[in-house]
Order: structure tokens, then sequence, then C-alpha cells
């Protein structure tokens, strides 16, 4: 099964809680402290399109990329509600390519998890070097470890709406450190429901993971945090944003 398939067309409302709106205000805050108004940035991994929009309303001149169809056709439609000028493109974030350099790239949400392969977060980042300007800042955030294994590691989530409902079984791997979840979902449609399912696999990284795959892939690392608090990075972080400078071709 592949993932962010129907998933896509319920994606918004079973995700509702996801604070995109702090997000949009701590990569702004960041941005602008780095002199970076109204400039180029690329969202990679922009899913449905909900912080691209967020970050264009804030005056960037933005790219959203993901691998997805569908998701994207998700964040087209709301291109053309809002009438924000982005360019949405389907691309592999592993081999993406612009026509020029752009001034930040970002990536939330954890998409950098889906990632399994250590080569494979290295040839991205590496990407991310060589389509930033000169200093250009990479901002992205990612699930730890601790949190696959402890927090969410072999648990089952149920969620009931009216309109749709899913039931999420995670399976922790911990020899490989994969983290495989089966997504259940049951979508109304007309007077019946709708039944699907999606699998997922994201992988764990540590602080120190990220840090060494910044450095090989060219990057600068410049500071981290735990994406919850805001504050000091600790074993027990969950989410952590990372920001990280473009540092010569």
């Amino acid at each position: 099964m592949e993932a962010y398939t129907d998933f896509a067309y319920v994606y918004d409302t079973l995700m509702d809680n996801t604070p995109y709106k702090e997000w949009c205000a701590r990569i702004t805050d960041i941005l602008r402290h780095a002199g970076i108004e109204n400039d180029l940035v690329l969202d990679l991994g922009c899913g449905t399109g909900t912080l691209t929009e967020l970050l264009a309303k804030e005056g960037y001149d933005m790219i959203g990329i993901d691998y997805s169809q569908e998701m994207l056709a998700r964040a087209m439609e709301k291109r053309e509600n809002s009438g924000l000028q982005i360019l949405y493109l389907l691309q592999d974030m592993r081999e993406f390519e612009l026509y020029g350099t752009v001034k930040a790239i970002v990536s939330v949400c954890d998409s950098l998890n889906y990632l399994l392969e250590e080569e494979d977060v290295i040839e991205t980042f590496r990407l991310v070097n060589n389509y930033l300007d000169p200093k250009g800042l990479f901002v992205f955030d990612f699930n730890t470890v601790y949190k696959y294994k402890e927090v969410i590691g072999d648990a089952t989530i149920a969620e009931n709406r009216e309109d749709c409902s899913f039931i999420w079984e995670n399976y922790y791997h911990e020899e490989d450190e994969i983290n495989e979840y089966e997504v259940t979902f049951f979508v109304k449609e007309g007077e019946l429901f709708r039944r699907f399912e999606e699998m997922h696999y994201q992988r764990g990284y540590t602080p120190q993971q990220m840090k060494d795959f910044l450095k090989k892939a060219g990057l600068e690392f410049v500071s981290m945090a735990d994406s919850d608090t805001g504050g000091e990075v600790t074993e027990k972080s969950e989410r952590i944003y990372m920001i990280a400078r473009e540092c010569g071709k």
C-alpha cells in the first residue's frame, strides 16, 4: 500500500490539532531574525500545503515540494481558494530539482523521518545545501528514537469523528529503529462508510545523527531546540527542530 493516497482526502480533518500556526510563527521569527523577509522559500515535504499557505501569507514567495500527488492536489485546491501565488512540484525530496537557489528551506511535521536510510538523509541534505543561497537557512524538525521507542511504539490509537474515523496501530522494530504503522480509515460517503488502509514507515534519529548528516552534506549546524517546549533538548525530547546554514558548495 502506498502512503498518502486516500489518506490525503481526510488528512486535514484528522490532523486539525497540528500546531501549524505555532510552527509558522517560529519559522517566521527565525527567518526574519536572519534578515530573510519577502524572499523565496521552499517547503520540502509540504503535504497539503497548510504551512506553505501560512508562510505565503507572511509575505514569502513559496515553493512546495511533495512526493504524493494526492496531497499536492489538496494543496492546489487551497491555492485556488486563497489566490496565493505558490508553485507546487511533484518530486521526491531525495532527488528534488529547482531552477535556482532559495533563501531558505523548511521541512516540518516529521517529513524527514520518512527517509529510512542514512544515505537518503545525507543526499537530501546535500541537495538542500546545493539549492540554498550563500548562508541561506535550513529549518527542519524530526521525531526522535525516544518517541518511537518509548512513547508511541507498539501502541494503538483510535479516534472517532462524525464523518471519518481511524485506528492507528504502531509497531516499533528496535533493531532497525523503524516505526511501522498501519492506519485503517472509515470515511463517510453518502449514508455509508468506506474503509481503507495505508501502511507508513518512519525512522527515528538522534540529534547527534542529524548533526553528523548535516556535516557530511556540507551544511553548518546552527542550533536546535525541543519542538514542544522551545527549550533545551533532553533525552526525552520527542520532536526536535534544527537550524542549519549553507556552508559552500
